[in-house]
This record gives structure tokens, sequence and C-alpha cells, in this order.
């Protein structure tokens, strides 16, 4: 093919180009507008929620207790927060050292025979609905937890916890090798140059390479485990009390959604517009923490020629 006719080539209008950028664009913008349209209408409500006579923004987070279903109203979010939060700590200290170090074990110790095996037991995991582990916490681990623990309760923040926690490993793991499996190869050779061990190379090299990588995973699993519905749901119990006891039934924000979210509140309601009001701060704490996120990434990703 000469010059004339290769320049000719290259004129010509791709249409199909102009579709699919037409395609990725609306679908870009469709996603803006829906991120819009959930929080305005969480705002609307909210806003007409805290209009009421009968609620006070202050009250809504200083008060300790949460009861709008009941004839005695109260509107203190800090109650199911607490819950929220603790339940997470306890899924991210089961979830964050044991999927960092499957990580790393995977990326720099494993065989790729023993990758092949481990990786797809991973997957497997991630993909095992929430409820099966609501109910997996339920009907195992809380009756395993009584042989050791007589006092807890049928419904109790730590099996939640560590079932979330199990539930959350796959997605730490799998990011955080990313994170490390991008570290040029050429780090890792000059350290061993230098003499040191394989285990100074992972902690002293690979690890702060990875950083931010390693700190998104984080802090994107507590964005999932506080926004995680169905397992608080079924083994964390309905029983708002500001508490941190491990041991006891609580509720977390989710799952007062949930049931509020059953069919038997009037559209309207004081009862109905607080499900906007949890979801409004439900919503502004995982805001937060992609925030976040995105800044830690941006400000301490290592750039490599």
């Amino acid at each position: 093919m000469n010059a004339s006719a290769r320049d000719m080539w290259r004129s010509r209008p791709r249409y199909g180009e102009r579709v699919l950028q037409g395609l990725f664009f609306l679908s870009a913008t469709l996603s803006i507008f829906v991120t819009f349209g959930i929080a305005w209408i969480m705002l609307s409500e909210s806003v007409a929620f805290f209009r009421r006579p009968e609620v006070s923004l202050l009250d809504f987070f200083t008060d300790t207790q949460w009861t709008p279903l009941f004839a005695e109203k109260h509107f203190g979010i800090v109650v199911l927060a607490s819950a929220t939060l603790l339940i997470t700590m306890i899924a991210l200290a089961v979830a964050l050292p044991t999927g960092l170090l499957t990580a790393i074990f995977l990326s720099e110790y494993a065989s790729e025979r023993v990758r092949r095996v481990v990786k797809p037991f991973l997957e497997i995991l991630a993909g095992v609905p929430t409820v099966v582990y609501g109910y997996f916490a339920l009907t195992f681990v809380t009756p395993l937890l009584k042989k050791f623990i007589p006092v807890i309760a049928t419904f109790n923040s730590l099996s939640a916890g560590l079932v979330m926690g199990i539930m959350l490993i796959p997605m730490v793991a799998s990011l955080s090798e990313d994170a490390i499996y991008a570290v040029p190869q050429s780090l890792r050779e000059a350290a061993y140059a230098l003499g040191v061990t394989k285990r100074e190379v992972v902690t002293g090299v690979v690890i702060p390479a990875a950083l931010s990588g390693i700190v998104a995973s984080f802090i994107l699993a507590m964005s999932r485990a506080i926004g995680e519905t169905m397992i608080v749901t079924i083994a964390a119990g309905q029983n708002p009390r500001l508490t941190l006891n491990p041991f006891v039934p609580v509720e977390t924000m989710t799952a007062y959604i949930v049931q509020v979210s059953l069919g038997d509140t009037p559209h309207g309601s004081l009862e109905y517009q607080t499900l906007f009001a949890v979801g409004a701060t439900l919503f502004i704490f995982t805001f937060a923490l992609n925030l976040f996120s995105h800044w830690f990434v941006r400000r301490y990703r290592e750039r490599y020629e």
C-alpha cells in the first residue's frame, strides 16, 4: 500500500469507533446521574426528616438511644454507628492480616502449582452469597463460640464480625497481591544484590513499594464491611444498644434499613424517613472512605519508569 492510499485509509470515517465512544460516554454519564439521583433522594428525605418538630439535629448525633419504632422515640444515630464500627473492626482484625499474609505468600513465596490451587479457592470464597455467610455465622460460628464463651448471646457482634472478616479475605488478598505483583522485579534483584534475605526484601522493599495499593485494599474492605447487610442482619440481631460488648445483640445501620424496608412502615411517615437519614449517614461514611483512599493512592503511589 502506497503513501496516498494509506493516508486515504486513515482519513476514512470510522463509524464503529464513534459509536463505541458514544456508548462509553453515555455509560459514564449515566453512572454520574444515578449517583447524583441517589444522593438527591437521600438528601431531600433527610431534610424532611430533620424538619420534623420531634427531631433534633443535636440529638441525632448525641443521643445514646435509637428507638424511632417505639412509643417513646429517640433518634441517636451513634447507637447504630457504634454497632456498625464494632463489627467492622472485628472483621478488619480478621481480614487485613490474613489477606495481606495470603497476598505476600502467593506473590513472593508460593510456587506456580500452589498458586494455581489457592487462587481458585479464594475466588470461590469471594463468590459465596452473603446470606449464606449470615446463616453460617448464626448456625455454626455462634454455637461454636458458645462452647468457649457461655455468656455469648445467640445474636452477637463477634460471630458476625468474624464471618464478615472471612468474607473480606479474598478482596484484601487479591487487591494486595495485584499491588505487590506490580512492584518491578529490578527492585527485588537490587536488594538481593546487597546480600539481604528474602524476608528483608519483602518487608523492607516490596511492601513499602506497594503500600499505596495495599492501603487502598484495606480501605475498600472497610467500606465493604460498613455497607454489609445480610451477615449483620442475620447474625448480629436487631437490638439497638450503645455498647462495645461483642457478646450481646446489636443493630447496625444496614440492619435497621432492612427492618424498615420490610413493607410495614407507611410511606412518608417519620419511621419511613429515618431510613433515608440512616442511609445518608452510611453514604457519608463510605464516601469519605473512598475519598481518603483516592487521596492516599495519589499521594503515595510509586511511579516506575
